[in-house]
């Protein structure tokens, strides 16, 4: 287990954000997690898995501990679900194809999707119908301060949308070290979403599996978001805001083409994407497809934010701001980050 000193985080964030942490070191089991915490229990500490929903605007003037527990194992199954045990460490698309091999049904929407095991749920990663919470079984984590590894229930996680209990009243508490799964061995198949038929229909696909729907959200994000590899980027850099029927139904009489979807609890999701794509710097010209420097709104979807080179974290953090206060001055809605800014 090495320490290593004044090291640069750009090959660890998918922002391609050039900082540097003071120290960085790897853990591969629960024993090293363990030995790290306690020799740096006075030092700031920031767990990072895939680093797919950071955006880092400084240098980070502690430990930065990478996740690296890997692992899939089939731990039992009963006539309807099989259920697996995965280490935060592990890719999450990697997983999502080992699921497709076994014929494993439940994460084939998520297909894609970038980062590590342990965000999933953490972020209560979602796209094109499902969530995590809707495979999810259990998890384990360690505390970092007790010294401890509890269980978590589905209950005990607290779900909500790219919400979960660890990023609210326990965050920076847990270190997530395993999810476990409960995946159909019946697919359920969910093509609600309709781009995902107009897809399959293109694909010429007759006999829906769940890898014939994994190629078509894999071909759908392919062309809409940017590969992090070739641009910088965290995928969907907003949430969708969620307003009352009442809210709505005022904005519609303003902008009638505004995008939104009917929640339960009387309350409506609006497409961040069409807001942001609708408003911009000023009254001629779209946040979509702007760049000031190598900080930008991407061309082919508003809620992604890149990086084309060299932008500083504080440069998109500046340029997110200016979306937020943009969208709020002409639709009255408050956009809420969904990457987390690590100061």
């Amino acid at each position: 287990m090495q320490i290593q000193k004044n090291i640069s985080l750009k090959p660890f964030n998918t922002f391609g954000i050039d900082v540097v942490a003071r120290s960085f070191a790897r853990f591969k089991d629960t024993d090293e997690l363990e030995e790290l915490i306690n020799q740096f229990h006075d030092t700031d500490k920031l767990i990072l898995g895939g680093g797919s929903n950071v955006l880092f605007t400084n240098h980070y003037d502690g430990i930065v501990l990478k996740n690296e527990i890997s692992g899939i194992h089939e731990m039992h199954e009963d006539n309807e679900y099989v259920y697996v045990k995965v280490g935060a460490g592990e890719n999450w698309h990697q997983f999502v194809l080992h699921c497709l091999e076994r014929n494993w049904a439940g994460v084939e929407n998520l297909s894609l999707i970038p980062g590590n095991v342990g965000a999933s749920p953490m972020q209560n990663i979602g796209a094109y119908g499902m969530e995590l919470h809707d495979v999810f079984y259990a998890l384990e984590a360690y505390h970092i301060h007790d010294n401890k590894v509890l269980t978590f229930s589905r209950n005990d996680c607290e779900f909500g949308y790219r919400d979960s209990i660890f990023k609210k009243k326990y965050k920076d508490q847990f270190v997530i070290l395993n999810v476990t799964y409960q995946l159909r061995k019946h697919p359920k198949f969910n093509i609600s979403y309709g781009v995902i038929e107009q897809e399959l229909e293109k694909m010429g696909v007759k006999e829906l599996s769940i890898k014939a729907i994994s190629d078509a959200i894999i071909n759908i994000r392919s062309s809409k978001l940017p590969d992090p590899k070739k641009i910088g980027n965290a995928g969907s850099f907003f949430k969708n805001p969620e307003i009352s029927n009442e809210q709505f139904d005022e904005l519609k009489k303003e902008f009638p083409e505004v995008v939104g979807y009917p929640l339960a609890e009387e309350k409506v999701k609006l497409a961040a994407g069409w807001l942001i794509e609708n408003c911009g710097p000023d009254a001629n010209t779209s946040w979509k497809g702007y760049r000031i420097g190598d900080a930008g709104c991407h061309a082919k979807q508003a809620l992604v934010l890149v990086n084309y080179g060299s932008a500083k974290g504080s440069e998109i953090y500046e340029l997110s701001e200016k979306i937020l206060q943009s969208v709020n001055k002409k639709f009255g809605v408050n956009l809420e980050r969904e990457v987390n800014i690590i100061e």
